[in-house]
């Protein structure tokens, strides 16, 4: 098993520097750089020739991958961003940990909701609490989060309301404070993965209860409730903890719209921005960190299922 697990964080680090090679080709094909982003269409040529030189743009495009890919294996330096200067680590940390906040509030609103709702419908199949929950998350699925944002936005903002249309947070901020400024946010973020694992936990529940030992615990005089908790869902345990992995590293990951959606100071909005002013430094830095978050959770979902199901130890 450990050779498994050590092949699976190998495959995650090759991913990982492949992503980053990916990102930096396309921030190539952008058009336009830095230089005319920061200083303007009326800048003199001489003048966005010493920008280049001075942030190194004037250099081939392979050497300025190296040296970054180099700074960050070496120091963990992402490097100097273009428009400002500044070190990206500096800005980059204080939104990451509002991403993480707002990915974890929009987790702990719908994970537990998610798989209390689809055992429920596995429990209820075919009644028409599993039918409503079932066309619900259907709904949910097919409405995109800047959709759902903005009806949010619509009906719940505005004048008497407890909620802003933007999702402003400060260190100083109170904890009840943020959660009332990031509660519309992570809502949106609910309800799509929500939808997603009710639906996988709802199926992989109902995948279990046609097995032998599931029919001798009808057999027994058991009731479907206590079949269900007892016996179908610690064995549809695996499935159930990948899917909620993979979505929680979504919630990390695709908060992009969503921050854009609030104007909320994460780690998507400072994305955005980097891309509107071709700064390519930055754009790498949020990309890799998207790309570390969601591979390191899927890895930890692999190892889980590992674990709780010996199958998957052995190759077929």
């Amino acid at each position: 098993m450990g050779r498994l697990i050590a092949w699976r964080i190998l495959q995650g680090v090759v991913t990982l520097f492949a992503i980053s090679l990916i990102i930096f080709l396309l921030t190539l094909a952008l058009p336009g750089d830095a230089a005319t982003a920061v200083l303007g269409q009326s800048a003199t040529p001489e003048t966005v020739a010493a920008y280049r030189h001075d942030v190194g743009l004037d250099l081939p495009a392979w050497q300025r991958y190296l040296a970054w890919l180099w700074n960050v294996l070496t120091h963990f330096d992402f490097g100097k961003s273009y428009t400002n200067q500044r070190l990206i680590v500096e800005d980059l940390w204080p939104r990451f940990k509002n991403t993480l906040w707002l990915a974890g509030f929009a987790t702990v609103l719908s994970v537990p909701l998610a798989i209390i709702t689809g055992v429920t419908c596995a429990i209820t199949e075919g009644r028409l609490a599993d039918r409503a929950a079932n066309i619900g998350a259907l709904v949910a699925i097919s409405m995109p989060e800047f959709f759902v944002g903005g009806v949010l936005i619509l009906f719940l903002t505005g004048k008497g309301m407890w909620f802003a249309p933007t999702a402003s947070v400060t260190p100083e901020m109170s904890l009840w404070g943020r959660v009332i400024a990031t509660f519309l946010p992570a809502v949106a973020m609910t309800c799509l993965v929500c939808a997603h694992m009710m639906r996988m936990t709802r199926n992989s529940v109902l995948s279990i209860m046609s097995t032998p030992y599931i029919e001798m615990a009808f057999l027994k005089g058991m009731t479907r409730s206590r079949v269900v908790s007892r016996h179908a869902l610690p064995n549809a345990a695996s499935p159930i903890i990948s899917v909620v992995a993979l979505n929680i590293a979504y919630l990390v990951v695709g908060v992009v719209v969503v921050e854009k959606v609030f104007t909320y100071p994460g780690v998507g909005q400072y994305m955005i921005d980097a891309v509107s002013k071709r700064d390519i430094p930055v754009v790498l830095a949020c990309g890799m960190l998207f790309a570390a978050v969601f591979i390191i959770l899927n890895t930890i979902a692999d190892v889980m299922a590992i674990i709780l199901n010996p199958r998957l130890r052995h190759p077929r």
